[in-house]
């Protein structure tokens, strides 16, 4: 997330204050009074002047008073003022056992990058107790390493598609005839012949040309599977990968039904997908979008953390947790980067 320019208003007081506030109600999910703050935190004011302080916070629109009488709470920029400060910091501690169990976890996979990922994911979200996202890299930049047809029933054929990076992507698609093994195998030399070792990009632009200057292929079979694998590869960079939702079963703050509706809603929407894609791309490192409105205006309630992820091939993808705004971001900022990097290290290294 950009940090943003709050300190032509917020003093060293005023900051320790609003982050007493904030990581207060975080831990107890109660409106936090000036008493408290003297008790709980070493500031080394009075709790007249902690008061005044607060009346100030609040006229600058960082906290909120629910009713008369009652402590304050965050606003949204008061989070947001309250990630950045954490995201500048980066001190935290992170438990060695998610280490652990993230490489051991991931070691037990093959190399298929699409199942550790999803293995890392599935451990944040333990670890977490939120919603975990993985977003893969970028389909486009990925190197064909191979092309493989395999007979699969009557018309019936089952297209594998493996980048150099251990992406597998597979998918059945129906034919106008029915073809032996033997001819599938032909043609899958053939397409491996000219398309391995590019990249997808360049591959996709190869199809076109190819298939605009051979509108008649004397083998209509390679024809019919060049079309084919363009449809099979175009599809990969609308694919995102949401994983760990039992991990926020049990947490009754996590979302409303209303909310985990427009989250799986969400998942199946290709144009969220992208969107998302394009807001994590954009900047590397971790991030938090506290409040997801300009991601999804229906979820404004929640936040995400999110951290990028590479590869050997240095291709960058991002995995994450989303949850309630009043999320511990101390703990989980840490949280979600740390397993970043493990990703990182782990895919570079096969």
């Amino acid at each position: 997330m950009r940090v943003l320019n709050y300190m032509n208003t917020m003093d060293e007081r005023r900051n320790k204050i609003l982050c007493a506030i904030i990581q207060s109600h975080i831990d107890l999910n109660i409106p936090i009074g000036s008493f408290f703050i003297t008790q709980k935190f070493p500031v080394g004011l009075s709790p007249a002047t902690i008061r005044n302080t607060m009346a100030k916070l609040e006229e600058l629109g960082y906290i909120t008073q629910p009713h008369t009488s009652a402590g304050r709470v965050p606003t949204e920029k008061g989070y947001k003022f309250y990630v950045n400060t954490l995201l500048e910091e980066q001190k935290s501690t992170i438990n060695p056992e998610l280490s652990h169990e993230l490489s051991d976890n991931v070691i037990l996979t093959d190399k298929d990058n699409n199942k550790i990922v999803k293995e890392a994911t599935e451990t944040l979200s333990l670890y977490s107790h939120y919603l975990a996202i993985a977003i893969p890299p970028k389909t486009e930049y990925m190197t064909l390493k191979h092309i493989k047809f395999l007979k699969y029933e009557s018309k019936k054929v089952l297209a594998v598609l493996v980048s150099e990076e251990g992406t597998v992507n597979n998918k059945i698609i129906e034919m106008d005839k029915i073809y032996t093994q033997k001819q599938l195998d032909k043609a899958s030399r053939y397409l491996n012949s000219k398309f391995h070792g590019l990249t997808i990009k360049k591959v996709i632009d190869k199809i076109t040309d190819q298939l605009y200057r051979d509108k008649i292929v004397c083998d209509q079979l390679i024809a019919n599977l060049i079309a084919l694998c363009k449809e099979i590869i175009m599809e990969e960079p609308d694919k995102l990968a949401f994983n760990g939702f039992s991990g926020a079963s049990n947490l009754p703050d996590f979302a409303t039904m209303r909310q985990i509706k427009e989250i799986l809603k969400a998942i199946e929407d290709k144009q969220f997908m992208l969107k998302l894609l394009h807001h994590v791309s954009s900047t590397q490192g971790t991030q938090v979008f506290v409040g997801m409105e300009n991601v999804i205006p229906s979820l404004k309630e929640l936040s995400m953390v999110i951290s990028t992820y590479k590869d050997k091939k240095l291709l960058s993808g991002a995995i994450g947790i989303i949850g309630p705004t009043r999320m511990n971001y101390k703990k989980l900022i840490p949280l979600v980067d740390h397993t970043a990097t493990v990703l990182t290290r782990i895919l570079s290294a096969i």
